[in-house]
């Protein structure tokens, strides 16, 4: 009996053996780093610019009327003035028509940087061959450059000013270290008089809840403002106030804040 019990257990220790090592285990000491994938924006993104070519106050314009929602958008969530917001877009991207605007919709020329875990292009700028950020879409650039500022200790001080200080950003940007140009405070300023992008700074939501479930519609072919507003039940007068319109000129493409 005891010779049989032996033979038993060692039937029974082989049995456990054999199924043991068919199972492979790997150990792996690799940090795996899951990129961040970027949500489908709330407003609907505009055609990309194909090539560069000569900026003109007319692509600026246009350029304006495209991404001035956005910028209002990003100021009622942020409190970034959307006149600053406008105006290091136009200057660092060349309206939309840089390099970098068109590779990577990077529209306001932020690098990397350590923690950076998204996509990436090479660019030459203050040294050859430095990684800039690149975004899948353009608000995605407009969201990222917000956090940006609100992430870094030495802008803190700029979000003590009002939204409506648009010189004291565009210094307070210039002393934090944003930008290695000397003259690109009034580069800002100039371009937000020029423009008088100012007026988007005044465009306020009526209530917070407003601020967060803002609704935009794109100019198509045959639109009016009368029938805009006609259609979404507002009147012209506000409709023209709340996108800081000074005429009754609308283009197709062209994003309205509609509440």
């Amino acid at each position: 009996m005891k010779f049989k019990l032996s033979v038993v257990i060692i039937l029974v220790s082989l049995l456990f053996t054999s199924c043991g090592s068919k199972k492979k285990v790997v150990t792996s000491n690799r940090k795996v780093i899951v990129e961040q994938k970027e949500e489908m924006p709330d407003i609907p993104q505009l055609e990309q610019i194909k090539k560069t070519s000569k900026t003109t106050p007319k692509n600026t314009s246009e350029y304006i009327l495209k991404f001035a929602p956005i910028a209002v958008k990003k100021m009622h969530e942020h409190n970034i003035p959307a006149s600053i917001t406008l105006a290091q877009g136009i200057l660092e991207s060349g309206s939309g028509r840089s390099q970098l605007a068109i590779r990577s919709n990077n529209h306001f020329g932020i690098k990397c940087h350590r923690g950076w875990q998204g996509k990436s292009v090479t660019h030459d700028d203050d040294e050859k061959g430095e990684c800039f950020r690149k975004y899948k879409y353009p608000e995605s650039s407009y969201e990222d450059h917000s956090q940006f500022l609100l992430t870094r200790k030495r802008y803190a001080s700029l979000f003590r000013l009002k939204h409506t200080d648009y010189k004291g950003w565009a210094y307070g940007l210039k002393r934090a270290g944003y930008a290695t140009d000397k003259r690109y405070p009034q580069k800002l300023i100039s371009l937000i008089h020029k423009y008088d992008l100012k007026k988007y700074d005044r465009i306020r939501p009526r209530n917070k809840q407003k601020a967060k479930s803002t609704r935009y519609y794109e100019v198509i072919k045959g639109d009016t403002l009368y029938s805009i507003a006609r259609r979404h039940n507002i009147s012209v007068k506000r409709l023209k106030e709340i996108n800081g319109l000074n005429s009754n000129q609308i283009s197709i493409g062209q994003e309205l804040i509609v509440e």
